[in-house]
């Protein structure tokens, strides 16, 4: 898909990879909506990136998560593709797992997306087709020890991606997945930790030694690419 006069809705955009991609297609011509629950923040990226524009959203809510699509339509009048980018992490292992905040991260990891596509599907439909873009990890391609929970909710949004990619294909709706592994971000700090004796320092892949830990822009290139290629997979 050739990115330039795009209508691209990212959400999770006010920091981390979600921002660093939203420059990149900005810069390439990309008509950019901004969706995160940061709205002041959102704003002073309105104003900074050409042809953006900020809608605060929070995803847990099926409420913004139409009011985001709704004004999108208001204002491009079309969404060309959707990118699923605001997820939360959980660290701890299985025998801890706090169930009821296990839901939260299931909430805004796999219901969050599944209700956006749900909801830009008739739309793209309409319209002769589009693209639906999910960031998932490459955490959901591996077993490590302390992070069942949040890879549980990747492996999801994973086979809810390729199976609607192949429902979608006679529509001309593209539907793929993109896998990011460790990345310099505050997703770490923002994470939901389970109470336990058990030390965490090593839960997440990065925190070995010898691990390389991507940019969030060298992440965003590789999404972009992904966006030209229509691949259904990519990871860095």
């Amino acid at each position: 898909m050739e990115i330039k006069d795009k209508v691209i809705i990212v959400t999770g955009a006010s920091q981390g990879i979600g921002l660093a991609t939203a420059r990149l297609l900005s810069t390439a011509g990309a008509k950019v909506v901004l969706a995160a629950r940061s709205g002041e923040t959102l704003k002073k990226y309105e104003k900074e990136l050409e042809n953006s524009f900020a809608v605060e959203t929070d995803m847990r809510k099926p409420e913004d998560i139409k009011r985001l699509i709704g004004k999108t339509i208001e204002k491009f009048g079309r969404i060309d593709v959707l990118m699923n980018n605001a997820g939360q992490g959980m660290y701890g292992p299985v025998e801890k797992i706090d169930i009821e905040k296990y839901k939260e991260i299931i909430e805004l990891n796999v219901y969050a997306p599944l209700r956006a596509m749900e909801m830009v599907i008739p739309i793209m439909r309409a319209q002769g087709g589009g693209m639906i873009l999910n960031i998932s990890s490459r955490v959901s391609k591996n077993y490590f020890p302390n992070l069942a929970a949040y890879a549980s909710t990747k492996y999801a949004l994973n086979a809810l991606s390729l199976t609607a990619r192949t429902e979608l294909s006679k529509d001309n709706i593209v539907v793929n997945v993109f896998h990011p592994k460790m990345t310099a971000t505050n997703f770490g700090k923002n994470a939901i930790r389970v109470e336990t004796s058990q030390n965490l320092a090593g839960a997440r892949p990065g925190n070995r030694p010898g691990i390389e830990v991507d940019s969030p822009e060298a992440v965003a290139e590789g999404i972009i690419e992904q966006i030209k290629s229509e691949s259904p997979e990519a990871e860095m």
